[in-house]
């Protein structure tokens, strides 16, 4: 149940692809990515969603007018991480970022690997522009919800953990709103000098 005590949040979440933004095919990253954060946030969410080709400079143009006029502190994109000749989202992301975060990507790639060896061919970054944090994740809606969530064991603690668990902290530290989430679903780490009291 969310609670007026928790910061309102605008996230944007971007699903890149050629053929879905053209109607070929229902675009299935935009209800993944929404559904899995409706679930795993406590805080009241105002989604701010784009369905676009890939376009270098479309994503990049998309990218920085979520962060710099409709104020979103956090956008994950979807779609167009691989090694194909049409997969731009990471270049396109590098070129709004202020810093770098590659530590995200890395951890991607790790949970990918634990279920196909073909995971060393995404190419997804994490960058920081301003007060947001950007993150590419993997195309497929399954893949998605492994990455953020993370691996968890028979008795449900996890294995690997997933990216979500850092991102709340990050967000503090870059001047974000404070991200609660649900524990059953994904457990955010903070140090504990950096925990709020509950309200």
């Amino acid at each position: 149940m969310t609670s007026q005590s928790h910061d309102p949040v605008c996230i944007g979440i971007v699903s890149v692809s050629d053929r879905a933004s053209s109607g070929i095919y229902q675009d299935q990253g935009l209800p993944a990515l929404q559904d899995w954060l409706s679930k795993a946030l406590k805080n009241p969410i105002r989604f701010e969603p784009r369905l676009i080709p890939d376009d270098t400079q479309r994503i990049s143009q998309t990218l920085t007018e979520l962060v710099d006029d409709a104020g979103c502190a956090l956008v994950l994109t979807t779609g167009g991480t691989g090694p194909a000749r049409r997969d731009v989202t990471p270049e396109a992301t590098l070129a709004v970022a202020d810093k770098e975060m590659p530590g995200f990507g890395e951890q991607m790639r790790q949970i990918s690997l634990a279920f196909v060896p073909t995971a060393i061919l995404s190419r997804q970054v994490a960058v920081i522009r301003g007060h947001s944090l950007i993150i590419n994740l993997p195309g497929q809606p399954k893949a998605i919800a492994e990455t953020l969530e993370g691996l968890k064991g028979p008795d449900g603690a996890p294995l690997v953990h997933g990216i979500f668990a850092a991102v709340p902290y990050c967000i503090d530290l870059i001047g974000g709103p404070y991200l609660e989430t649900h524990d059953a679903v994904c457990k955010a780490f903070r140090p504990k000098s950096a925990v709020r009291p509950a309200r």
